[in-house]
């Protein structure tokens, strides 16, 4: 059917053929048309609702922007998020599939992968049916792996053919696909450099990703406890960005609880907002900087406290 509104396309007029689009999409769910990229949307939605992420922000906004301005990429787009739960890491991921597809998450070429759900016995060929059988459905297809830390190590090696530049998929252009994988390992690592420049006097903002890169990708190659330990993916470089997630403060817990309280109604509730950034753990003992579980807690304080 597309190939014949393509042809027809050709032949008429702009208009005219945005036309038959438009009718095409109204009785039609393919994945040309639900995939409806916003960048000016996301941008937005990582800026504003995604809090103390500055490397986050940037790295994702810049990333899928030049991916997607690329209508021949050689290789799919492959991010891989790392830092302490509660810090924004399955957040942005949703962001991203909200803002790719007109469905959201809810699309059908939005593939969320738990280890412990979906495939609870290591089985590589498994994995390699249920990426190579999406793709062939839909080359845009937005593969999530989610606690890539309980994925056994090798198994996720089958996906380096996908990753790179050369394999085919049955004549599909798997190379226009996106990757993002989603761990708490390389969490030391990334918590001890924010440690290390709030007791130098300098503001977190001021971390690059030129200071974590390296370190991440060999922390997570490095641990046994990894998905990704001692992996062809990464020996390959086949990952196009390691993401780090810095360990959040008082303050952007607070404005999580904030932003919460706003969803429910009680955005001028400050002694909430306050309660809830008090009753935190934070670490170190000395200091007391950062949310022991960032954000991933402040529903249930919420909760007790209003």
């Amino acid at each position: 059917m597309l190939a014949v509104l393509a042809a027809v396309c050709f032949l008429l007029s702009q208009p005219v053929c945005c036309v038959f689009q438009t009718l095409y999409c109204t009785i039609s769910d393919s994945c040309d048309c639900d995939f409806r990229p916003d960048m000016r949307d996301l941008e937005w939605d990582l800026y504003r609702n995604v809090y103390g992420q500055h490397l986050a922000q940037d790295i994702v906004s810049e990333e899928v922007a030049s991916f997607l301005q690329n209508k021949s990429p050689d290789r799919p787009l492959v991010l891989s998020f790392h830092g302490s739960s509660g810090t924004g890491k399955t957040l942005v991921s949703s962001m991203l599939a909200k803002h790719l597809y007109s469905s959201g998450l809810s699309s059908p070429y939005i593939h969320q992968f738990i280890p412990t759900l979906h495939f609870p016995l290591p089985n590589r060929s498994d994995l390699e049916s249920w990426v190579k059988g999406n793709l062939t459905e839909c080359a845009r297809s937005v593969f999530i792996f989610d606690e890539m830390e309980k994925i056994p190590p090798g198994i996720i090696d089958v996906l380096e053919p996908f990753l790179g530049p050369s394999h085919v998929v049955f004549r599909t252009n798997y190379r226009k696909a996106i990757y993002v994988f989603i761990s708490t390992t390389g969490e030391k690592v990334i918590n001890q450099l924010a440690l290390d420049f709030r007791q130098a006097g300098r503001e977190r903002e001021e971390i690059r990703l030129a200071d974590l890169q390296d370190a991440v990708a060999q922390a997570v190659y490095n641990s046994s406890s990894s998905g990704f330990y001692h992996s062809s993916i990464i020996q390959q470089k086949l990952i196009t960005r390691f993401v780090p997630f810095l360990p959040l403060c008082r303050r952007h817990v607070e404005r999580c609880a904030r932003w919460q309280l706003c969803q429910q109604g009680w955005c001028w509730r400050n002694d909430v907002v306050e309660a809830v950034g008090g009753d935190m753990i934070y670490t170190p003992d000395e200091g007391r900087y950062f949310s022991t579980t960032g954000c991933k807690a402040v529903p249930a304080k919420i909760n007790l406290f209003l």
